[in-house]
C-alpha cells in the first residue's frame, strides 16, 4: 500500500513533468496503423493520461480521445495544452472507474500508468468501455540503465536519494503480471528507442518530475541535488548528458 494516494502523488511535480518527462516516439502511430487497423476514426481512451504526454500522439492524429486522469493538477495542465482541440475530452476518472460510456472506445491506452492501477478492477472496466474486438495498449518509457556509465550512476542515485523508488518502479511489472491481465487472450510487444539531452537544470527537473523525488520542502532535497550535480559533473560532455529510453508497447 502506498503511503501517498497514487492519484495525488504528482500534484507537486506537474511543472517539471510537463517540461522534463520524455514523450513517446511518433512511430507508435504508424505501428498501430500497420498492425492493429488503427486510423483517424478510432476512438481512444487514454487512462491515467496525466499532462498528456501520450495523449498528444492521438489528439494530433485527429482521434477523438478521452483523457482519463484523477489528479486535478495534471488534468488541468492537459486541458490547457489541448484547449484548441475539439477532439480532446478531459475526464475526471480512474482506471477502475473511468465514468465513460459502455462499448464506447476502440482502443484503451495507458502510458507510464499501469503500475498505479488495480489490475483486476481495471481489466473489468476496460472490458466494459471497449467495443467488440477493441484493443488494450500499455506503454511505458524505461530508462536503459546499462546504456552508459551515467545511466548506471543515475539509477544508483535514485536508490539512495528517493522516497520509495523501488516500490514504485516499473520493474515490478513483468510478463507474468501482463499475462494475467490480458488472459485469456495473448499479448505482443514492440519496442522503440529514443533519448533526451539535458544540461544540469534539465537533469534536475527530470529528477524532480518523479513522484519519489525529494521535493524542495524535504530536508534531504538540497543534499540530493548536490549528489545529482556531482554525477552530472562526472559524466557530462560539453555540458550535456543523454538519458536513454526503451519504449515498451504491449498490445492485445
Amino acid at each position: 500500500m502506498f503511503e501517498i494516494d497514487p492519484t495525488k502523488r504528482f500534484s507537486k511535480t506537474v511543472e517539471n513533468y510537463l517540461k522534463y518527462r520524455p514523450g513517446y516516439p511518433a512511430e507508435i502511430i504508424e505501428f498501430l496503423q500497420n498492425e492493429l487497423d488503427f486510423d483517424a476514426d478510432s476512438i481512444v481512451a487514454d487512462i491515467g493520461s496525466g499532462t498528456g504526454k501520450l495523449t498528444s500522439l492521438f489528439v494530433k492524429n485527429g482521434n477523438l480521445t478521452f483523457a482519463i486522469e484523477p489528479n486535478a493538477a495534471m488534468r488541468s495542465a492537459a486541458e490547457q495544452l489541448f484547449s484548441g482541440f475539439s477532439n480532446f475530452q478531459s475526464v475526471n476518472g480512474t482506471a477502475e472507474e473511468t465514468t465513460i460510456n459502455t462499448d464506447s472506445v476502440d482502443f484503451v491506452i495507458a502510458g507510464q500508468a499501469f503500475h498505479w492501477f488495480e489490475p483486476e478492477k481495471a481489466k473489468l472496466e476496460f472490458q466494459r468501455i471497449l467495443k467488440i474486438d477493441g484493443k488494450v495498449i500499455l506503454v511505458w518509457n524505461k530508462r536503459i540503465d546499462e546504456k552508459s556509465a551515467f545511466m548506471q550512476a543515475y539509477n544508483d542515485f535514485l536508490i539512495n536519494w528517493a522516497t520509495d523508488y523501488e516500490a514504485t518502479s516499473l520493474r515490478k511489472i513483468d510478463h507474468e503480471v501482463l499475462k494475467r491481465f490480458y488472459a485469456p487472450n495473448n499479448f505482443q510487444q514492440k519496442d522503440f528507442f529514443h533519448f533526451q539531452s539535458f544540461n544540469f537544470d534539465g537533469l534536475k527537473g527530470r529528477y524532480l518530475s518523479c513522484s519519489y523525488a525529494f521535493d524542495k520542502d524535504h530536508p534531504k532535497h538540497e543534499p540530493a541535488i548536490d549528489a545529482l550535480r556531482g554525477i552530472f559533473e562526472r559524466f557530462q560532455e560539453n555540458g550535456i548528458i543523454k538519458m536513454w529510453y526503451r519504449t515498451e508497447l504491449f498490445y492485445g
